[in-house]
């Protein structure tokens, strides 16, 4: 038998109390033993004389976050029915809540998500805590489905449709304040007063009883005018294509879903959403953002070491050297988590633009689309400005972020090294340049690694921590504690040129200056490129990177691996011309419009047609693999040379440093599903391509022997 999950107690003489607290785990799910203990504590409680039920969480900021996923996972392959009825299990259960003949009430603190926030749904009330770490939301989109326990049924019927439709197929949660706004809630209250204010609702509606009527409304069809369903099912289909792609269809499945339920009583509705289930769940979009679940979750756990008795250490304050792009957008990253940071730079002129341009970045809000100016002033004391080298010596972690030039850095760490101090850590926010190369000539070899944050630092939650062949493993499991505690996903990877994003992305990239040499046209390039999930194309992403970076960056490469990068002369030109990308208004693109949007360029045919080798046209299903399998067969080699631990730190780095398409559920992941043998065949007709195109030995291992990435990491 395994523990209990709820726990029932009597605060009153006739008010029961459920108490949600998963033993050893962090977090509420709703397994199915939890939802056997569920059903058994109603048949107990329908029996008893009570004026309500109170439904709340032993955990502090954690109300339901959910279904148990794994057991999803275990149920991809089952048949339709099957699913038909896990859904049913689900809302009839839950459906007990709004038929019991007391009033109930979810108490609610902190995240109650996707089947716990169904489960709230179901019952007649709702009180929320003002706790910032309450949030409500149906996150279900996400990894392909809609809610399948009742969501699409309540939601509309209790905050109407519209709010559902927009809640519902966009995924995103709301805080306490906003649940209140739209009807969820009932009241908002201190944490403290959470379960007092549950006592006395339920006091309140023994009294006037409204929540009787409420059942009665929400069990019928939802009263709305045709027209207005209809041009709310327009432009919320128009908004969801413009935001999908098309290439999410639980978003577009959901607002249907709701649109046709919406006219069918409650129960039918229920019945709808069990049916219409089967046509996304066990999908390969549902498995490949399951997948994507379970790779943050397990970055999550992740310590970035594998021996164990190491610890980290604390890190109280923080230093940056170099206040330009990358250096203020790490130090905004810091101030916005409360650790101060003292940002240094020789140039005034710089840090003054840098500490601005930090400020700016921490108290950037998403709803004014700008800097919201109160939490600028809450912000400013953190934030120490100086020139002075003197004033990094207090610092618990220093981390260098100028130019990427390896002289230049050496130099910079050998004048601060004996500045910092006594078990300080020192690292670099280089993007290629070899961990163990810089830290040639430090006294302390093992408190120096890699940080590399990924541009802009806000939107990138990747963060390759980088270790040199002297870094200990205590400084790596510190760097590790610290960029999860500044929001990242910190992936641990060994030493080497362009270390594992750029090692990647540069096949990629460079593949498609190929393609143009070969007559290959740029829309053609980037439509592939797009068509196969990539937010921008690579041609956009060389001016967004700018293309005197990426010369560097592809020499760095090209110096390691000269036989799969083919130095192309097409950079070096564009560069010579003055084109370096978004930074001078052109590059590839134009960007010299009112809104800074990347336009075709007609003067960009005379800089690039003396490097036009031949003409021809590709059709994208001759580009893409051109593109995708030159990442892949690197990936491959990454994993001979054992630069990651696990093909699934390779997955969540290109999706969360690259944008890798979510929908495949990584690089390593897509393979899987096409195959090992299948990629054989289709690098056959690219052999004459190049080396860069030749299978690997591990590919062709695996070829042979039917075997997967994930399986024999597993």
């Amino acid at each position: 038998m395994s523990a209990q999950t709820i726990q029932l107690s009597m605060p009153e003489p006739d008010i029961a109390l459920l108490t949600f607290d998963t033993p050893d785990k962090g977090a509420n799910v709703l397994s199915r033993s939890v939802l056997d203990e569920l059903s058994t504590h109603l048949d107990e409680l329908e029996k008893q004389e009570l004026a309500g039920l109170i439904i709340i969480s032993g955990k502090p900021g954690i109300f339901i976050a959910g279904a148990d996923l794994r057991e999803f996972v275990e149920s991809l392959d089952v048949d339709e029915e099957h699913v038909v009825a896990l859904c049913r299990r689900g809302q009839d259960l839950f459906a007990r809540l709004s038929k019991t003949p007391f009033v109930t009430v979810a108490a609610i603190d902190g995240i109650c998500v996707g089947g716990g926030a169904e489960f709230a749904s179901w019952c007649d009330r709702r009180i929320m805590s003002d706790n910032p770490k309450t949030e409500f939301g149906f996150p279900e989109v996400k990894l392909g489905l809609f809610p399948g326990w009742g969501g699409t049924v309540r939601g509309p019927r209790i905050v109407g449709l519209a709010n559902a439709v927009e809640m519902i197929t966009s995924g995103e949660s709301i805080d306490g304040r906003a649940a209140f706004d739209m009807g969820w809630a009932a009241d908002i209250v201190s944490v403290e007063q959470l379960m007092s204010a549950a006592i006395n609702l339920v006091r309140s509606e023994q009294t006037h009883q409204d929540y009787l009527d409420d059942r009665k409304v929400w069990s019928q069809p939802i009263e709305i005018p045709e027209t207005e369903l209809g041009f709310l099912g327009v432009t919320a289909s128009a908004l969801i294509g413009q935001q999908t792609k098309g290439q999410y269809p639980a978003p577009q499945a959901a607002l249907e879903l709701m649109l046709e339920s919406s006219m069918a009583s409650a129960e039918p509705a229920c019945q709808m959403e069990a049916e219409r289930m089967v046509k996304l769940f066990g999908t390969p979009v549902n498995a490949s953002l399951l997948n994507v679940f379970f790779l943050t979750d397990r970055n999550k756990k992740d310590s970035g070491i594998e021996r164990s008795g190491v610890s980290s250490r604390k890190v109280n304050r923080v230093a940056v050297i170099g206040s330009g792009i990358m250096g203020s957008g790490i130090s905004a990253a810091n101030i916005k988590r409360g650790i101060p940071l003292t940002l240094t730079d020789a140039a005034h002129d710089a840090l003054a633009r840098g500490g601005r341009t930090t400020l700016e970045e921490a108290a950037f809000d998403r709803k004014l689309k700008g800097p919201n100016v109160e939490r600028t002033l809450e912000l400013a004391p953190l934030l120490n400005l100086t020139t002075s080298d003197s004033e990094l010596a207090e610092n618990d972690l220093v981390i260098e972020a100028i130019v990427e030039n390896g002289d230049v850095k050496k130099k910079l760490f050998a004048r601060i090294e004996p500045l910092l101090a006594p078990g300080a850590i020192l690292a670099s926010n280089t993007s290629t340049i070899p961990i163990t190369q810089l830290a040639t000539g430090l006294a302390h070899p093992e408190r120096f690694c890699g940080i590399h944050f990924f541009n802009p630092v806000r939107r990138m939650k990747l963060v390759e921590v980088i270790r040199g062949e002297q870094t200990a493993d205590e400084t790596i499991a510190t760097a590790v504690a610290y960029a999860k505690r500044i929001g990242k996903m910190p992936v641990v990877v060994n030493d080497g040129p362009g270390f594992l994003v750029n090692r990647l992305l540069l096949p990629y990239m460079n593949e498609a200056l190929e393609l143009l040499s070969e007559g290959a046209e740029i829309k053609a390039i980037e439509r592939a490129a797009k068509a196969f999930g990539m937010p921008m194309g690579p041609i956009e992403l060389y001016d967004l990177a700018g293309l005197d970076t990426a010369v560097y960056a592809g020499r760095t490469m090209w110096e390691a691996f000269p036989e799969r990068i083919v130095a192309s002369p097409l950079l070096p030109a564009m560069v010579k011309a003055k084109r370096l990308g978004r930074k001078t208004g052109v590059g590839f693109y134009s960007y010299q419009n009112r809104k800074q949007r990347p336009e075709p360029d007609p003067s960009l045919a005379q800089v690039i047609a003396p490097y036009i080798r031949q003409q021809g046209e590709f059709t994208g299903e001759q580009i893409t693999p051109r593109l995708f399998l030159p990442m892949l067969l690197e990936a491959t080699r990454v994993l001979e040379d054992k630069i990651v631990r696990d093909p699934r730190d390779i997955d969540l780095s290109l999706i969360f440093g690259l944008g890798f398409p979510p929908f495949k559920g990584g690089l390593m992941f897509w393979a899987d599903t096409v195959g090992a043998a299948t990629i054989l065949e289709m690098l056959k007709p690219l052999q004459e391509v190049g080396p860069r195109m030749e299978p690997t030995a591990l590919l062709t291992e695996m070829a042979a022997s039917g075997s997967k990435f994930y399986s024999a990491a597993a």
